[in-house]
């Protein structure tokens, strides 16, 4: 015996199936695909690289949000996760990598030297990667820790499945700038303090 149609089916036809893969628009299941198989580009470059790798150890394990390989090519990548401080030799090659990466592409700045040049105020570095490539989400802290990092993550998931991301860019509205999650405050890290 077949189990019973729902209340909602049979008051309101096929109108009463919410969210589904029948009845659910393909722009929402393309942008549910996009959070949930973006794939990182690999360009660290100074402190917060170390803070990044340790994201994808086993740990806080990056591979349950479908990003456990860092991709080395950047036709292959749609996110790029800067992390450290940016020099000027570097930032064409940034540039270059971005303008390779395949559409729909993000950017995640991690770290305060990614960010504003951080305490390198100096002719050498780059002061704010928002100069080179536009940046979708900032993840603060020096470095920044898994759990900021993560939480960056989750934040442009949230902004790609409901399309905020997209939205954003084309009103011309700034990036997103997230909280710290790691256990840092104003004065400095917490050392010798559980967390």
């Amino acid at each position: 015996m077949a189990p019973p149609l729902p209340k909602a089916l049979l008051d309101d036809g096929l109108a009463g199936l919410q969210h589904n893969v029948l009845t659910g628009q393909l722009e929402n299941l393309v942008q549910w695909a996009r959070a949930r198989s973006l794939w990182p580009a690999t360009f660290g470059l100074a402190c917060c690289a170390i803070e990044m790798m340790a994201a994808g150890g086993a740990h806080y394990d990056l591979s349950r949000f479908g990003m456990e390989v860092f991709r080395a090519s950047p036709r292959q990548a749609d996110l790029m996760i800067v992390a450290g401080r940016v020099s000027q030799k570097m930032a064409p090659v940034l540039r270059q990598i971005y303008d390779q990466m395949m559409e729909p592409k993000w950017v995640l700045s991690m770290g305060v030297c990614a960010s504003s040049g951080g305490m390198f105020n100096n002719y050498a570095i780059v002061q704010g990667v928002d100069q080179v490539v536009p940046v979708d989400v900032y993840a603060p802290g020096c470095p920044p820790g898994p759990e900021t990092l993560l939480h960056a993550i989750i934040t442009i998931h949230e902004k790609i499945t409901s399309g905020e991301i997209l939205q954003r860019r084309s009103e011309g509205a700034g990036p997103l700038v997230i909280e710290q999650r790691d256990g840092q405050t104003e004065r400095g890290v917490r050392i010798g303090t559980a967390r």
